[in-house]
């Protein structure tokens, strides 16, 4: 693609990157194929190639976003299933966070739809108010039906139990079970730990049972990936470089093998961090550190190994490969080998590309788009005939929620099938 940037443009870092991915796109359009909200919609400019077009066009302007390209831009989930079809190496990811960063500085967004924002960005990373809202929102879910719009997605999606706070999240080590063999960190999340804490207990046990200390290192929190997709760069690298501070400090103390992220959006933007700090001379090198170490569960137990797995034949197991984790990290394989090994059935979804439409804030600030990609997602994991859902992202495991079928994180599965509990969800629902 031919670009008509200045060479003052071109003195921006972010305008020099933009430019070079811009130049990599040759318009084939393989990407609307693949993309959920060209599949849904069929308009050009709700495929990632009409959106390229549209970031192009802002870029080499100056003159920021309009309605129209705030409009398309905020329909993207960034599933980035584009750039696992791209043939031409697109990064489509970088290009579109810089794209919502511009719209965030340049377009005044309606009222209430801004308050909407500044809502979600304040109160997601901080679990103790996320905690205290949901149960709120518990509370007025009955009364839904009456809310307007937006509002009304939120309060229907509100989980009808609110778990207590788990101990294992607090900054503490996590002893491994005999000689120690490796020592991690683990990224225990924010809206994660408030939904479903057991999630982290689980990657725990699992952990420490493979003779795996784990650390939840002291002063780690969000790590920045809601408010980055929202294009509140400012507030997101600010939580990331706590985090690339805090884990630095365990590198540099008894040091770390692995961190490990059991949220595969997190993970994706955890391993970015080397690009979100390539300009930042004091946190470059810590930065580029801690992407290099950072693994998704599923991949760093198939490096290791997982010990006395107790077979769990005949549970037949539907396993959704999370936008973030095939797309953004290509961690196809892992997941599956994991169970399978496991002796879990694992039956293949079909559309296993297209996004489940949770995508972060997405099904709360564009709910219809997230409504129907939804229904397609559960009504493809209907026809596996699984018993149960397997997945590595809460958001999916939340979206999910309206189905017939008990949904899991994968690692639940591995911690049970290594001598830990039955998962919570398969006891509620009955499952084999």
């Amino acid at each position: 693609m031919q670009t008509h940037f200045s060479l003052a443009q071109l003195a921006d870092p972010n305008i020099a990157e933009a430019n070079q991915i811009l130049r990599n796109c040759v318009h084939c359009g393989f990407c609307t194929a693949t993309c959920p909200t060209y599949v849904l919609r069929g308009d050009e400019l709700d495929s990632p190639r009409g959106r390229i077009y549209l970031i192009k066009q802002m870029l080499e302007s100056g003159k920021g976003a309009s309605a129209r390209v705030a409009r398309h831009i905020d329909r993207c989930l960034s599933c980035l299933s584009c750039m696992t079809t791209c043939p031409s190496g697109v990064h489509y990811m970088h290009l579109v966070d810089h794209a919502r960063e511009v719209i965030e500085e340049t377009y005044e967004r309606p009222f209430g739809e801004r308050k909407l924002r500044d809502l979600l960005a304040w109160l997601l990373p901080r679990p103790n108010m996320f905690r205290l809202a949901l149960i709120g929102a518990w509370l007025a879910k009955p009364f839904a039906v009456l809310a307007p719009g937006r509002l009304k997605a939120l309060l229907s999606m509100a989980p009808s139990h609110v778990p207590a706070p788990s101990s294992v999240d607090r900054p503490q080590v996590h002893a491994a079970k005999g000689p120690r063999k490796g020592r991690v960190a683990l990224l225990t999340g924010c809206a994660q730990k408030v939904l479903n804490p057991a999630i982290n207990e689980a990657t725990i046990r699992l952990l420490n049972r493979q003779s795996i200390e784990v650390v939840v290192a002291k002063g780690m929190g969000c790590c920045g990936a809601l408010t980055h997709h929202m294009g509140r760069t400012k507030d997101s690298y600010a939580k990331a470089a706590v985090n690339v501070r805090a884990w630095t400090k365990e590198i540099e103390g008894e040091g770390l093998d692995a961190i490990i992220v059991n949220t595969s959006g997190c993970g994706t933007t955890v391993k970015d961090y080397k690009f979100i700090f390539r300009n930042d001379p004091a946190l470059r090198k810590q930065a580029d550190l801690v992407s290099a170490l950072t693994r998704d569960i599923c991949e760093f137990l198939l490096e290791i190994g997982l010990d006395k797995v107790e077979q769990r034949k005949g549970l037949a197991v539907a396993y959704h490969a999370a936008c973030s984790l095939q797309h953004g990290q290509n961690i196809t394989e892992a997941p599956k080998k994991l169970l399978t090994e496991a002796g879990f059935d694992v039956k293949a979804v079909r559309e296993a590309h297209l996004c489940c439409g949770s995508a972060g804030t997405y099904n709360l600030l564009q709910p219809e788009l997230a409504t129907q990609l939804r229904d397609r997602k559960l009504a493809n994991i209907e026809l596996t005939g699984a018993a149960v859902v397997a997945a590595g992202n809460i958001g999916f495991m939340q979206q999910m929620a309206p189905g017939s079928l008990p949904v899991v994180h994968t690692v639940e599965l591995l911690d049970w099938a290594t001598g830990g509990p039955r998962p919570d969800a398969l006891n509620d629902a009955g499952a084999v």
